[in-house]
């Protein structure tokens, strides 16, 4: 499902103009966005919880020409499904 398809279904589930429903999930998206920046999680009880992850300064190769390189640190987002999502698949 893309963006699109997610703000169709929005629209036809909430009965709410498609514009309306872009805005609703914008805002939505934006404040998942706002909380993991500040590196708080995210938890949503049906799907599952975003937390941010701290990645340490590792090894690795360039995959073109097999040079080692130095990958940063960094942080990145971790997904862990809930129960309910993970019985629905």
């Amino acid at each position: 499902m893309n963006a699109n398809e997610l703000i169709a279904h929005t629209a036809v589930g909430a009965d709410i103009p498609k514009s309306t429903a872009a805005k609703v999930i914008d805002a939505y998206l934006s404040g998942i966005t706002k909380s993991l920046k500040e590196g708080k999680d995210v938890t949503l009880s049906t799907i599952g919880k975003l937390s941010v992850k701290e990645t340490s300064e590792r090894a690795g190769r360039n995959p073109a020409t097999g040079e080692s390189i130095t990958i940063p640190a960094g942080r990145k987002v971790k997904f862990t499904p809930a129960k309910a999502l993970k019985e629905a698949l």
